[in-house]
């Protein structure tokens, strides 16, 4: 520590030995810790100013140039050191060293040198400043645990970025943002190392219902989040609710937990109670708290505090909940329903932006009908994530497009979309294509003439105007979904399935079915309907026996080989394996190239077929499911909600694919468009009944029209 010590006697005249030794041992412990000159002034800085109080000049400026010296002095070359060991000028005899220490007792030599107990060091001091350095040892430590976490959980967790104006900042802290369309700018959002969107905008006007489309895995739900969570900035005036989680089941009857969704109108109602309640406690306050009164009063008059109720049963009636149902606690309600009441819930409290993430998984044909008629009567803004083409139609009046990280803005539905995207396509590479011939015309000129001396000149213009030129990107253009089942190997002909006089209950006081008759051929593309609860999955379990019949027979075909696709297959997928090692374990001892060719059936190909199960998007497992289903090359399919986790294009490349396939299907399905696109059949369940309805999809339509007509729900 000479050297240092040296600077500050140059710099101070510090009498006091205490002092000195103290700064000396400071200097001394916590040099490795000193990342720069200010640790060293928040280490001995204080104690030089005070010791030099009434000195000459500037001593606070004085006082941070030495720290500065001090610093620079610690920093050990690295000509001087060598994988941290300091040099030596010469070689070391320590032998002699000792020796010579032992003869001479006064030998200040640190070679076996008496240690000096006496210390002239303030402890208290030592012990203030060797806290401080413990403190920042901790900072450092909890600092490198913390980056250390967050590289480990990056890959399981979104994060975003985003470049927000001073101005807009300003606003926000000031309460002055008061814009009622939202604008996100400037944005990127990553899972993991995969970059999901970059440098994207997002604007949202106010009072618009945007459908958001994209292909699977691209980071539709991924953006709700981001926005739900307020990862990404957007004024805080803004209400979001984004019905994303089940309500929790507790004793609450349902209509009261819709109610209570209305913060502002329970506020209200808490406080009118409370103050009922002091008025018989202190009529000395009665003024006051009459006047307050009259102030909630005029307030829940205001939002129609007293229709609510009505309002909430009209939701609650449309999303299927009966009036029996609407009285029952929401812990006794399946998860399904509880995901209807969380709906509800955000329909009724009408926030300024609404997020839904595939709301029609939960719904059937009935409630997505009535859903679908209510958005279009939605005052503030809504974002849907959606695979429905119908309801996109129906209730978006512009598309938000995710893709190739970015965002863009669509006027119109989904078949308005569709036609002024392709459009825009076409334009585009034409653009390119024309970019394109002008750039080769160029380039043949300057190779023709290259070694021309007498055109030497017109080359290097041509070479100057294509630097010049922009980058010219190609058009990419989104691949086609994938969906390929096998060939039959034979024909069967005759019934595969049949039902007669089937009747079934899971609990002999309520029967699920009674007097069940159908059928069921190779050619069959049967579709079953009907509200949740009707026992649609019930049925299905009953084709592929897995519910017994109570009474009556089910007869199959000697050569029926089934396939069936539950809803729940994805979730029952091994997640820690790849597909290729899932399929392997499946089906054991085959070659890696018949699973793969498998796999590429479905459109899960290259390294996607050696990625985690777990990191998959939700259609991509669904692929997956596909491929396991028909590896066994089944003639007769039977499918449970195949479309809950495809995007539309996968959807269309489902249904081309039922109708190239030459074996029978029978499904359940709330997609309009699948329906249309495939069932020549509609078997509709209710009343303990299963009803073949001729008119098709069509006819069922009408049937629900009447329905809500007569129920007075139609909004």
């Amino acid at each position: 520590m000479a050297a240092q010590m040296k600077i500050i006697n140059k710099a101070f005249q510090i009498d006091d030995k205490d002092i000195l030794d103290y700064i000396e041992s400071v200097l001394e412990n916590g040099a490795s810790d000193f990342d720069s000159s200010d640790d060293v002034f928040e280490a001995v800085g204080e104690i030089l100013r005070e010791s030099c109080i009434g000195a000459n000049g500037d001593i606070d400026q004085k006082v941070l140039n030495v720290c500065e010296q001090i610093y620079s002095t610690l920093s050990i070359n690295d000509d001087e050191v060598t994988n941290g060991v300091i040099r030596l000028d010469a070689p070391v005899h320590l032998a002699s060293m000792a020796e010579a220490n032992l003869e001479d007792q006064n030998s200040a030599s640190i070679w076996l040198a008496r240690p000096d107990n006496k210390s002239f060091v303030d402890l208290k001091k030592l012990e203030k400043a060797e806290s401080k350095i413990k403190q920042k040892q901790d900072k450092k430590s909890e600092k490198a645990s913390i980056e250390k976490s967050s590289s480990s959980n990056q890959l399981n967790e979104a994060t975003t970025s985003q470049l927000r104006s001073r101005r807009e900042n300003k606003s926000e802290v000031a309460g002055t943002n008061k814009v009622v369309d939202l604008h996100i700018e400037n944005f990127d959002i990553a899972f993991g190392a995969k970059v999901l969107l970059e440098n994207a905008d997002l604007h949202v006007a106010a009072g618009r219902r945007y459908g958001l489309v994209g292909r699977n895995g691209v980071g539709k739900t991924t953006l709700l989040k981001m926005m739900s969570t307020r990862n990404l900035h957007f004024p805080s005036h803004f209400s979001v609710l984004h019905v994303e989680q089940e309500v929790v089941g507790d004793d609450t009857n349902a209509i009261q937990s819709v109610l209570e969704s209305d913060t502002v109108r329970e506020s209200l109602l808490k406080e009118e109670k409370e103050i009922h309640s002091k008025l018989d406690l202190h009529p000395s306050d009665a003024a006051q708290l009459n006047t307050r009164l009259s102030e909630i009063w005029a307030k829940l008059s205001e939002i129609e505090a007293d229709k609510a109720p009505m309002r909430a049963a009209v939701i609650l009636t449309g999303l299927g909940f009966t009036t029996d149902m609407q009285k029952m606690t929401t812990k006794e309600f399946s998860g399904g329903w509880r995901m209807r009441l969380a709906l509800a819930r955000a329909l009724f409290a009408k926030p300024d932006l609404l997020l839904l993430d595939e709301p029609t998984n939960m719904l059937d044909i009935r409630a997505i009908m009535w859903l679908e008629d209510y958005l279009q009567t939605w005052q503030s803004t809504v974002i849907v994530v959606s695979h429905d083409r119908s309801f996109l139609n129906s209730v978006a009046t512009d598309i938000l497009h995710m893709y190739n990280k970015k965002l863009t803005v669509f006027r119109g539905n989904f078949e308005q979309f569709i036609v002024t995207k392709d459009e825009k396509m076409k334009n585009l590479q034409k653009e390119y294509d024309a970019q394109k011939q002008y750039r080769d015309h160029i380039q043949i000129f300057i190779d023709r003439f290259r070694y021309n001396a007498n055109r030497a000149s017109q080359v290097q213009s041509k070479l100057k105007l294509l630097e010049k030129l922009p980058k010219l990107e190609p058009i990419e253009k989104e691949t086609d979904a994938v969906m390929r089942f096998h060939e039959l190997d034979e024909r069967v002909n005759g019934t595969m399935i049949r039902l007669d006089e089937v009747s079934f209950h899971y609990v002999p006081e309520k029967e699920v079915f009674s007097g069940v008759d159908i059928s069921a051929s190779i050619d069959s593309r049967i579709c079953i309907v009907g509200e949740n609860g009707s026992g649609k999955s019930t049925l299905l379990k009953l084709l592929i026996e897995e519910n017994e019949p109570k009474k009556g027979l089910r007869h199959s075909h000697r050569s029926l080989r089934l396939g069936y696709f539950s809803q729940h297959h994805v979730d029952m997928l091994e997640m820690d394996l790849n597909s290729v090692e899932l399929m392997e374990s499946r089906f054991p001892g085959k070659n890696i190239e018949e699973y793969r060719g498998q796999l590429g059936r479905y459109g899960i190909t290259g390294d996607l077929a050696l990625r985690s199960v777990q990191s998959l998007s939700g259609g991509q497992k669904s692929r997956l499911a596909f491929a396991i289903m028909t590896m066994t090359r089944p003639n007769f399919f039977i499918l449970d909600e195949p479309t809950n986790h495809l995007d539309m294009e996968t959807i269309e490349a489902l249904g081309k694919a039922l109708n190239k396939f030459k074996g029978g299907v029978i499904l359940v399905s709330h997609d309009e468009r699948l329906i249309s696109i495939v069932c020549k059949e509609l078997w509709l369940c209710g009343d303990k009944r299963v009803t073949c309805i001729k008119g098709g999809f069509e006819e069922y339509k009408e049937m629900l029209e009447k329905e809500f007509k007569r129920l007075g729900i139609k909004q």
